[in-house]
């Protein structure tokens, strides 16, 4: 099935099955994870969600990408039952009896129009007496009158049934917050298979697959996967087959908002990791911030491996060659415009709202937004964003665009004169080194960042750029014009010896392979052959066979 990679001996290091919850596409840190891994040796199988039911597979690099389809939980028990004591009057929600009670009314009123206008009907072509229609007409009153009544009983039972089915989005009313303390009490770290019962659905898609593959080591990435790589992990115990679980932390989970409406899913996931994390051999994360607060929530015995969201510095062949559109003539300004630009997804969160405001004051300056998801024209969050430029008569400055392909995200921004990064404080955010920041770096430009802890101690340690008061646009403002008043003194930092070359992916991906190394040392990592140095003129070269290896 894999793409097979040898070491020296001739053997692979080992099977590798990475897992990520999602369709692969935009997750630039697990692309870069399967072809460095597969590239130093290892036989690299990467396993994602189909995003349209269909099996998917290609490759990167040496490494194999398999998406499966993999069916989710949508709903939960309690939205298959009635609800007597919050609604009692309301109609079953997943029942079709609802639009059943409604169209039953609509035809009732239909039934009874329609036998008056027969009768009027009947008095026009003179085959009935107006008094004769009126007789009619008042007999069927108390039709119209108990039609009346029992429509309103519906309309009342369908408002009802609308109240329940938001109450049941929202998850957050005394009864859910009792029964969430029950089940947490009674169930200790085993409650999420009450609370978040969806976090069975990778099993249930992929467990046979997991366990055909018959793997050595388990790259599990992020929270969701950690379960799925542990469970696969204690099924192959059981067959007499040993997998090491790898667990690549990329956030801290109790720091986490809410992702949806129900204050169930954060505390289930949380006890679904605690669970889990027992059976990992060793964790990876992406800061020491991050590797810190690890160590505290699970009592770790061993600091996390930090493997920085660092760009690749040389981006595999199959990923190169392609035009890099110019960032400037698609803002259509020219070199003297100062460029200001953002890349990454637009939300509250993100603080670009702050960056907007800031704009009017910097009548000059041109913001970039590289923001788009692959085939949007725009998001709710953006649109938004739009509105409030229009507002503040800036929206000609404004320039969204999609995202560029990871390996040529250095390149695209790097005709700018500053980035931004203007993250509000959350907990997750402080403790950020986020593959942006690489990625400006990279791109070597002054870089203004909020005062979230980690990021700005690292531009106040290194001088690239400027920090600024989150959800402040007044000191954003005057972070920019400092910038803007010596930005060769913010772009001289990069070329401190050593400093970008640390902020590489293939910088990173020798600390993973330590990682893997560890755990399954059995197969030594391939020796990459040495340069062929030309002889001088009239010595024969030596044929591959006799060229020596170096480390």
């Amino acid at each position: 099935m894999s793409t097979q990679t040898t070491g020296a001996s001739g053997k692979t290091r080992g099977r590798v099955l990475m897992l990520v919850d999602n369709s692969v596409h935009g997750d630039s840190r697990v692309q870069k994870e399967a072809r460095s891994a597969a590239a130093a040796g290892w036989d690299v199988t990467l396993i994602g969600c189909s995003p349209d039911g269909e099996r998917h597979s290609w490759a990167i690099g040496q490494a194999e990408v398999l998406l499966l389809p993999t069916p989710r939980q949508r709903r939960r028990r309690h939205d298959f039952r009635s609800a007597p004591l919050r609604r009692p009057f309301a109609y079953n929600p997943v029942s079709p009896i609802a639009k059943f009670k409604k169209q039953r009314v609509k035809s009732a009123w239909a039934n009874i129009s329609s036998r008056r206008t027969l009768w009027r009907y009947e008095v026009k072509l003179g085959e009935r007496s107006r008094l004769s229609y009126r007789f009619r007409d008042l007999a069927q009153l108390p039709r119209r009158v108990a039609t009346s009544i029992w429509a309103g009983v519906v309309k009342f039972r369908l408002k009802q049934t609308a109240a329940l089915k938001e109450a049941r989005i929202d998850v957050a009313s005394p009864i859910d917050n009792l029964t969430l303390k029950f089940w947490s009490a009674v169930g200790g770290n085993r409650a999420w298979r009450r609370l978040e019962p969806s976090l069975w659905d990778w099993d249930i898609a992929w467990a046979d697959i997991l366990d055909k593959m018959r793997p050595d080591l388990i790259h599990a990435n992020d929270f969701r996967m950690l379960g799925v790589g542990a469970r696969a992990k204690m099924r192959a115990a059981l067959k007499g087959h040993e997998i090491q679980l790898v667990w690549d932390a990329h956030e801290f989970l109790p720091g986490l908002n809410q992702r949806t409406k129900s204050i169930r899913w954060l505390p289930g996931n949380i006890l679904h990791e605690r669970e889990h994390v027992r059976f990992a051999d060793a964790i990876v994360t992406v800061s020491e911030n991050l590797g810190e607060l690890l160590i505290n929530e699970h009592k770790l015995a061993e600091a996390p491996a930090v493997v920085l969201n660092a760009p690749s510095f040389d981006p595999g062949l199959d990923e190169g060659g392609e035009p890099v559109a110019d960032l400037r003539a698609m803002c259509g300004i020219d070199a003297a415009t100062p460029l200001m630009v953002f890349c990454g997804g637009v939300a509250p969160v993100r603080g670009v709202d702050t960056v907007v405001e800031g704009l009017p004051d910097l009548p000059e300056v041109h913001l970039a937004l590289v923001s788009l998801p692959p085939g949007q024209k725009s998001t709710p969050f953006i649109d938004d964003l739009m509105v409030k430029a229009r507002e503040l008569g800036v929206a000609d400055r404004v320039h969204v665009f999609p995202y560029v392909p990871h390996w040529q995200v250095t390149q695209f921004l790097a005709p700018a004169d500053m980035a931004v990064t203007p993250l509000v404080h959350l907990p997750n955010h402080e403790i950020a080194m986020s593959n942006k920041f690489f990625e400006y770096s990279h791109a070597k430009l002054p870089l203004l960042t909020s005062d979230v802890r980690t990021m700005a101690e690292m531009v106040t340690r290194t001088g690239q750029g400027e920090v600024f008061k989150a959800k402040d646009p007044k000191d954003f403002v005057r972070a920019v014009r400092k910038v803007l008043e010596d930005p060769a003194r913010y772009k001289a930092v990069y070329e401190t010896p050593g400093m970008l070359e640390q902020w590489t992916w293939e910088a990173q991906a020798e600390i993973l392979d330590e990682v893997y190394t560890k755990l399954l040392p059995a197969v030594p990592r391939p020796q990459a052959p040495a340069p062929v140095v030309p002889k001088p003129a009239g010595e024969a070269l030596p044929d591959a066979a006799s060229i020596g290896t170096s480390a």
